[in-house]
């Protein structure tokens, strides 16, 4: 190519981004115009709470991915859109946010793939103090592990929703991928491997060829693993990226999980009801006591109304030995008239029916 036509490229890619940049700011105008329509209409003017809407940034991802004819892909596209929200969000103030710290988690990854990384990140350091920060509005939404593809339930979490009254708000869900990591790169220094017991979980297999007889020290979470490896030249960390970054860590073993399509799946949790965006969810908690049936009947109403349940899982009854409590996650809205119907079925033969939310589907 000659220096006259990259010339001519170079041209016009600086005029397209001018073109970008009057039409970002022209976005944000009109995105404080809606920020201050909302705020004079509203019976609590500082609640900023009440200028995310989950549904309708969920469906203006889906319409521009819709849209989208490339050369960029359409999740590409989507993070871009996503980013953009975020930032003109952000011009009234920024949304705070409480994750499973501390920095450098897939918990934070997951907080910023979410929101953007236009809002302000608070680490904790337990799932209990996410929930308590997001109830004692210190945070305006809280982030949390809830599943993993390969390792199942995060107990801990399902159990914090029986006695919150927080509500599930959406979700996200990212591919996990784990390095083992050190000072040096130095695999002979290496003596103790330190992680979180789920990543531990996740690359097991791949431990065991490798490092059989390395002891394995679990800890609160990745980052923390990663933080005790930057200080023990004899200590080697199981983390992923962000983590490798924070701490300024050698990658001695990249992608250590023993599946490859390992991804962790994570609720967003806040105070506010979230309208339908037309691909939605809903998440139940039901117990229905200890007698013949009682799991067939909490199942029977969905089937009835035709309604797509996704997810079952149980977990003791802290108040009923021997009981269970049951997290159900179905296809669609608490407003649609199938799942009302579905619902009201449920709470004339339950001991316990709790919605836990309504929610927008994963949608990068």
């Amino acid at each position: 190519m000659s220096d006259k036509a990259l010339q001519e490229l170079r041209e016009q890619i600086d005029q397209i981004d001018e073109q970008l940049l009057a039409l970002f700011n022209r976005r944000a105008s009109c995105a404080v115009s809606v920020a201050e329509v909302k705020r004079s209409d509203s019976d609590h003017p500082n609640d900023v709470v009440n200028f995310f809407r989950p549904d309708r940034e969920a469906q203006v991802i889906k319409r521009i991915k819709s849209l989208n004819q490339g050369p960029l892909n359409d999740d590409e596209v989507g993070r871009l859109i996503r980013e953009v929200m975020s930032a003109c969000l952000a011009l009234e103030q920024p949304l705070k946010i409480a994750y499973l710290g501390p920095e450098g988690t897939f918990t934070q990854s997951a907080a910023l793939k979410h929101f953007g990384h236009s809002v302000s990140t608070i680490p904790m350091s337990s799932i209990p103090d996410v929930f308590a920060a997001v109830s004692s509005e210190h945070a305006d939404f809280g982030l949390v592990p809830v599943e993993n593809s390969t390792e199942g339930v995060i107990s801990h979490t399902l159990d914090m929703f029986i006695d919150s009254n927080l509500k599930v708000c959406g979700e996200v869900e990212i591919r996990v991928h784990h390095h083992l990591v050190n000072q040096s790169q130095d695999i002979s220094q290496i003596e103790t491997i330190y992680s979180h017991q789920q990543s531990f979980a996740q690359c097991r297999r791949w431990l065991n060829q490798n490092f059989p007889g390395t002891e394995r020290i679990p800890v609160s979470s990745n980052a923390e693993a990663a933080r005790i490896a930057k200080q023990d030249v004899s200590a080697a960390a199981i983390c992923g990226a962000p983590a490798v970054k924070v701490f300024d860590l050698k990658v001695c073993y990249e992608n250590i999980e023993d599946l490859a399509d390992n991804t962790t799946r994570f609720v967003i949790i806040g105070q506010q009801d979230v309208d339908p965006c037309g691909n939605d969810k809903t998440s139940l908690l039901i117990s229905a006591g200890n007698h013949p049936g009682s799991l067939l009947g909490l199942l029977q109403p969905l089937a009835d109304n035709n309604i797509s349940m996704n997810k079952i899982e149980s977990r003791p009854d802290p108040d009923r030995k021997w009981e269970y409590i049951f997290f159900i996650d179905i296809d669609g809205h608490q407003q649609d008239k199938d799942i009302q119907k579905a619902l009201e079925t449920l709470r004339s033969q339950t001991a316990l029916l709790k919605i836990l939310g309504s929610y927008p589907k994963t949608s990068l």
